[in-house]
């Protein structure tokens, strides 16, 4: 491998990026991969738009160093449908209405299939609670919390939209 250059593991291919030293794992997934779902929000960390999964737990991958995270699974919101179809969190945010100017929904979604793999009955509470740190500018929070309630009860039921 050359000197600057990563290799990471996203969306469960691996990618060779050279010059990606210094750039942060948002940018390069944006910039050199062209994966849009990561939104720039704050670069601070603190919006929640940037989340993505890294060894399925969510993570803010505007202040990751891409060189960081070589060799773990990274998981971007493009990465979730399986063979053309959405992942449950993604059709329960549509069916829900579950968006506005859509630019939370990124972390919403991310940090909703980092809490319902590991908690599948979560309480509201459990649901406001884990998404409480990331920003809706909005006011869909009453439609996204629905959302992730009703994802939560179709992967219990296995039950489609």
């Amino acid at each position: 491998m050359q000197r600057g250059q990563v290799t990471l593991q996203v969306n469960g291919r691996a990618h060779v990026l050279p010059g990606a030293a210094d750039a942060s794992l948002m940018t390069v997934l944006r910039n050199d991969l062209q994966l849009n779902g990561p939104k720039y929000g704050c670069g601070l960390g603190e919006c929640g738009a940037c989340t993505v999964l890294v060894d399925g737990v969510a993570a803010r991958s505007c202040v990751i160093a891409a060189t960081g995270i070589a060799g773990r699974e990274i998981t971007t919101l493009e990465g979730l449908s399986r063979d053309g179809a959405l992942h449950p969190v993604q059709q329960a945010f549509i069916d829900a209405q579950a968006a506005q100017c859509g630019y939370c929904l990124n972390g919403m979604v991310m940090m909703a299939v980092a809490l319902l793999a590991r908690n599948c009955s979560p309480t509201e509470a459990d649901v406001r609670r884990e998404l409480s740190a990331n920003l809706c500018r909005c006011g869909t929070h009453v439609e996204i919390i629905a959302a992730v309630l009703l994802a939560a009860q179709r992967l219990r039921t296995g039950a489609r939209a």
